[in-house]
C-alpha cells in the first residue's frame, strides 16, 4: 500500500502524487510552501510555481515514452502512473517546416508548431491535463475554469473523460463555435455578463467560498501552468534536441511564454540540449496589448485595459504573468509587439494559403506579429525561427467569414466556367 501524506489543509496525498515536485515557491520572494491547492504566497501574496528535484533524465528515456506530453512526465508535477489515469492524452503535435510562409515573409528557416491538432484543437489540452492530474490527487469534486473559450473546451472534455463534474464560465459574448465546443461536453456551461477579467474575478470568489472545487487557472494554477512547458520540450526534441534561435508566442495571461522559457532553461540544466542564446517574442492584438504597450514604453508596470479585439482568446486585459513576459523578452533580446485586427485577419488567410494551416485569431495574431517583427527589423530573418499556432480556425469563423468565399458563382456549364476568368 502506498504511503500517504496529509497537508496542512487536510488534503491527503499518496506517495509520488506530484512526481519529482518538491513544493511551491514564490516567484517574487522565493518563499517555499508545501504542495497543495494554493496559488498565492503566504508571505507576500506573490504567485507560486512548482519547484522540483529532477532525477537524471536522458533523451533516450524521453523518446521511449508515449507520443503525448506524458513522455516528459519526469519533468512535470504528475505521478509516475499518469498514463493509467483517464485523460485526453494531448501533445506531441506536429512541428512543420514552413518554407512557403518563410518565402512570403523573407525568413530563411521557419517552423510552425501546430497545436491545433490537440484533442479539443488547442494547446489548452496540455495545461488542463496537468491540472486534471492535480485535481484528482487532491480529491476535488468539481473541475472548473473561467475561460475565453479554448480552456473551457479543454476542461469540459477532460472532465468528461475522467468522469468528474465540470463547470465552465465564459464571457457571454464569446464566439458561438467555442460555446458549442464546450456545451457539447458539459451541461454546466455558464455565460457571465462582462469580459474575461470579470469572469476570472467571479471564479476566484467561488474558489474561495466553495470546498472541493479545482479551478484550473485559479487554485491549481501552479500545476496547470506547468503543462505549457511541454511545448518547449517538444519543439527542442522535434528540432533534433536543440533550441531555436527565435520563437514567437501569443500572449494572453502570459503563462505560455514564461513556461516555454522555463522549459528551455530546464533542458539546458539537465544537459538535454546545448546551452545557447535564444530570443523570445510575445504577440498581442492592439485591442488588448497591455504588455506590448509596457514593453515599448520601457516600463515594468502593466496598466490593465478593457479588451476590444477579434482575438478573444488573447483578450485578457490584466494579464497575470505580464511582468514576467516583459522580463523574459528583455533578458533574451526579444520584444513584445501588437497588431491590428485587420492584420490578424490577413495573417489567418496567409498561413492557410501558404502552409495549409487554418488558425484561429490567436495564431493569426502571432503570424501577423512575426511579419511585423521582420518588417521592423526586430527579428533576424536569417536565424532559425519557430512560431506557435495555438488553436484551430474553425473556432473563430466569424473573424474571417467576410474575408473569404466563392470567387465566382457560375452556371453548371463549361462555357460559364471559361467565361469566369478563373484560369
Amino acid at each position: 500500500m502506498s504511503n500517504v501524506t496529509e497537508t496542512s489543509t487536510g488534503t491527503v496525498l499518496r506517495d509520488g502524487a506530484f512526481g519529482h515536485a518538491t513544493g511551491l515557491i514564490c516567484r517574487e520572494c522565493g518563499t517555499t510552501q508545501e504542495l497543495g491547492p494554493h496559488y498565492a504566497c503566504l508571505e507576500c501574496f506573490g504567485p507560486l510555481e512548482i519547484a522540483y528535484d529532477f532525477p537524471s533524465v536522458t533523451r533516450e528515456q524521453i523518446e521511449a515514452g508515449p507520443a503525448n506530453i506524458w513522455r516528459y512526465k519526469a519533468l512535470l508535477p504528475v505521478p509516475d502512473d499518469i498514463e493509467s489515469s483517464p485523460n485526453t492524452e494531448p501533445g506531441f503535435t506536429r512541428l512543420l517546416r514552413a518554407d512557403n510562409l518563410g518565402r512570403e515573409l523573407g525568413i530563411a528557416d521557419l517552423w510552425v508548431k501546430d497545436d491545433s491538432t490537440n484533442p479539443t484543437n488547442s494547446f489548452k489540452d496540455r495545461v488542463v491535463a496537468c491540472a486534471l492530474s492535480a485535481a484528482v490527487e487532491f480529491g476535488s469534486k468539481v473541475f472548473a475554469c473561467p475561460s475565453t473559450g479554448n480552456l473551457a473546451n479543454a476542461v469540459a472534455a477532460a472532465g468528461a473523460r475522467a468522469g468528474i463534474k465540470t463547470v465552465v464560465f465564459i464571457p457571454s459574448n464569446l464566439e458561438t463555435p467555442k460555446q458549442v465546443n464546450s456545451a457539447i461536453f458539459t451541461e454546466s456551461l455558464v455565460a457571465v455578463e462582462g469580459n474575461y477579467d470579470d469572469v476570472n474575478k467571479l471564479a476566484s470568489e467561488i474558489a474561495g467560498e466553495e470546498d472541493g472545487w479545482a479551478f484550473v487557472n485559479v487554485n491549481v494554477r501552479p500545476f496547470y501552468a506547468e503543462g505549457s512547458k511541454t511545448l518547449g520540450y517538444e519543439i527542442a526534441e522535434q528540432l533534433g534536441w536543440r533550441l531555436p534561435d527565435q520563437i514567437v508566442i501569443p500572449v494572453a495571461s502570459g503563462s505560455q511564454l514564461t513556461k516555454v522559457d522555463k522549459a528551455f532553461g530546464e533542458l539546458i540544466k539537465l544537459g538535454l540540449v546545448e546551452d545557447k542564446p535564444y530570443k523570445i517574442f510575445g504577440a498581442q492584438a492592439e485591442g488588448c496589448g497591455p504588455v506590448a504597450t509596457a514593453f515599448k514604453a520601457g516600463v515594468d508596470a502593466i496598466r490593465p485595459v478593457k479588451p476590444d479585439t477579434i482575438a478573444k482568446s488573447l483578450a485578457i486585459g490584466n494579464p497575470a504573468d505580464g511582468i514576467y513576459v516583459l522580463d523574459i523578452a528583455r533578458r533574451t533580446g526579444g520584444a513584445v509587439e501588437e497588431v491590428t485586427d485587420d492584420a490578424i485577419r490577413d495573417a489567418i488567410v496567409l498561413l492557410a494559403r501558404t502552409e495549409g494551416i487554418f488558425t484561429e485569431t490567436a495564431g493569426g495574431t502571432t503570424v501577423a506579429v512575426l511579419k511585423k517583427l521582420v518588417e521592423t527589423g526586430q527579428l533576424d530573418p536569417e536565424l532559425e525561427t519557430v512560431v506557435i499556432n495555438t488553436g484551430h480556425g474553425l473556432k473563430t469563423l466569424d473573424a474571417i467569414s467576410g474575408q473569404v468565399g466563392p470567387v465566382a458563382t457560375i452556371a453548371p456549364t463549361y462555357d460559364a466556367f471559361a467565361a469566369s476568368g478563373i484560369v
